[in-house]
C-alpha cells in the first residue's frame, strides 16, 4: 500500500471521519488487521475559521500549502484535504508541491457522472453552495445543479458552524435536512450532494427519498483506490 497524506483539523469531526472511512475501506480492500498507511496534519481550524476577504483565503492557502509541503517531504505519494470549502484554494496548494492532491468534487463529479444523475441539489456551507470554484466542478461532469435557496444556505451554514463542527447532532437538524431534501425532491432534483464533511451526522446516506452522493465517503473511496490500486 502507498502512503497517503491528509490535511485536517478543518473540522476535527471530519477528521474523524476520513480516518474511520479510510481504514474500514482498507481493511475490505485488503485484509481484516490491515491499517492504512497515512500522515495526517491536524490543523487548528481556528485560525482558519470566517474567511471573507481575498488576503483571508491567501492566508488559507499558504496554511494548507505549508502543510502539503511538510506531508510530501514526510513520504506521502498523494495528499487529501479533508474538508470541502477549503478546495477554493486548491489550484494554489496544489501548485506548492509535486504529489497529485485528490479534489473532493472532481471524484464526486465521475461517480456521479457514472451513475448517470444531471440533477442534483448541493448542501454544504455557504461558500459552496453559493461560489463558483466547486459547482463549476460537477457541472464539468455533466451535472445540471439546481440554484441554491439562500434560507437553506443560512440554515445549512449556521447547522455546520454553530453544531456539527463541534461534535454536535441534534434532532431539529436531522429534521431541517429531511425536509430540505424532500423539497428538492420536489423541485426536480435527482439526487443530492453532501458538499461538507460533517453533515453525514444528520442525514441517513443509504436510506432517504433521494440518492445521496456524500463527498467525504467518495473522497475516502477515490484515496483507497490510490492507496491501495495507484488508482
Amino acid at each position: 500500500m502507498r502512503k497517503l497524506g491528509l490535511i485536517g483539523g478543518m473540522s476535527w469531526v471530519s477528521t474523524r471521519i476520513y480516518y474511520e472511512w479510510i481504514n474500514r475501506l482498507v481493511q475490505r480492500r485488503t485484509q481484516p488487521m490491515a491499517s492504512a498507511p497515512l500522515l495526517i496534519e491536524s490543523l487548528d481550524f481556528a485560525q482558519l475559521y470566517g474567511l471573507h476577504e481575498a488576503d483571508d483565503w491567501a492566508r488559507a492557502a499558504q496554511v494548507l500549502g505549508e502543510s502539503a509541503r511538510r506531508l510530501e517531504a514526510a513520504g506521502a505519494g498523494a495528499i487529501v484535504i479533508a474538508a470541502n470549502s477549503m478546495h477554493k484554494v486548491y489550484d494554489d496548494v496544489a501548485a506548492q508541491v509535486d504529489v497529485p492532491i485528490l479534489h473532493i468534487a472532481e471524484c464526486v463529479g465521475r461517480r456521479m457522472k457514472a451513475d448517470g444523475v444531471d440533477s442534483a441539489a448541493l448542501f454544504g456551507t455557504r461558500n459552496v453552495m453559493t461560489e463558483n470554484f466547486y459547482r463549476r466542478r460537477l457541472v464539468a461532469h455533466g451535472v445540471d445543479l439546481l440554484p441554491p435557496d439562500m434560507n437553506n444556505v443560512e440554515a445549512l451554514d449556521r447547522i455546520i458552524y454553530q453544531e456539527l463542527m463541534l461534535g454536535r447532532a441534534t434532532r431539529d437538524s436531522q429534521r431541517a435536512l429531511k425536509t430540505m431534501i424532500t423539497r428538492k425532491e420536489q423541485d426536480g432534483a435527482q439526487a443530492i450532494v453532501l458538499a461538507c464533511t460533517e453533515l453525514e451526522m444528520i442525514v441517513d446516506v443509504d436510506a432517504n427519498v433521494l440518492p445521496i452522493f456524500d463527498s467525504a465517503r467518495i473522497h475516502c473511496e477515490a484515496a483507497v483506490d490510490w492507496i491501495v490500486d495507484g488508482a
